[in-house]
């Protein structure tokens, strides 16, 4: 039976005290309702405060400036900021990274934001931006069925779509989505054409949006977009 060696000096997890530091400051900042602009405390106010060196601070700030939660600013000091959350996800969104069943699910979260944005868009869409789509599908073959995986015509279209709500984090949200978007089609994830009778075009959905109501946008596109659906329910019956 081995004795432990009451002489040997084990090594400190300091990635456990950043951690903890790194929660602290994220509760100090909710417990006093700290607002973007507010300045926070001093590293060495801070490392007093915590019990612990100004290097672990320093780590635990640099990962909050790594977020957006805080910057510095010269003659001020750190200050609380709004996080741009579209940028945060979209650091770790490296399709070749992703398991494949991460992939299927943002694949199927662009699907889902797609359906329910009509309300969004009905309220905020012009003259213009219909003149505008009205020129993108002229652009596309007479039968956009087609062309249903020709990533540049979804994308241009689409993404005029997302432009039209106004909705800065959704299409902010919708460029992150974008490589994953192809990623699924390049890689095969998504495969094998499925022929649906119910499949509306993109024309469909622009005379939805010129004389329709949101809920028959989301019935339109619902329909568009069902071939995509089939494809997710074919891929689960093969992984099952």
């Amino acid at each position: 039976m081995e004795t432990e060696d009451k002489n040997l000096i084990t090594a400190i997890d300091t990635r456990s005290l950043v951690d903890k530091v790194e929660m602290n400051l994220v509760d100090y900042f909710k417990r006093n309702a700290l607002q973007p602009g507010d300045v926070i405390p001093k590293e060495v106010e801070l490392a007093s405060a915590m019990g612990v060196s100004r290097t672990v601070i320093r780590e635990s700030l640099n990962r909050l400036k790594t977020m957006g939660m805080i910057e510095s600013i010269k003659h001020k000091g750190t200050v609380i900021t709004s996080p741009d959350i579209s940028s945060l996800l979209q650091k770790s969104m490296i399709p070749h990274i992703l398991d494949n069943s991460t992939l299927r699910d943002i694949f199927e979260l662009r699907l889902i934001l797609e359906i329910g944005m009509g309300d969004l868009i009905f309220r905020h869409i012009t003259d213009q931006d219909l003149k505008e789509l009205d020129e993108i599908v002229d652009q596309e073959p007479e039968f956009s069925e087609d062309i249903l995986f020709d990533i540049s015509h979804e994308i241009e279209f689409h993404s005029k779509l997302y432009s039209i709500t106004k909705n800065e984090t959704l299409k902010n949200f919708q460029k992150m989505l974008l490589p994953v978007f192809n990623y699924v089609y390049d890689s095969g994830l998504i495969h094998k054409p499925i022929s649906n009778k119910r499949y509306v075009s993109h024309r469909g959905i622009v005379d939805v949006l010129k004389g329709g109501s949101p809920d028959e946008f989301r019935i339109a596109m619902r329909k568009h977009l069902e071939n995509h659906f089939q494809r997710i329910m074919v891929l689960e019956q093969n992984n099952a």
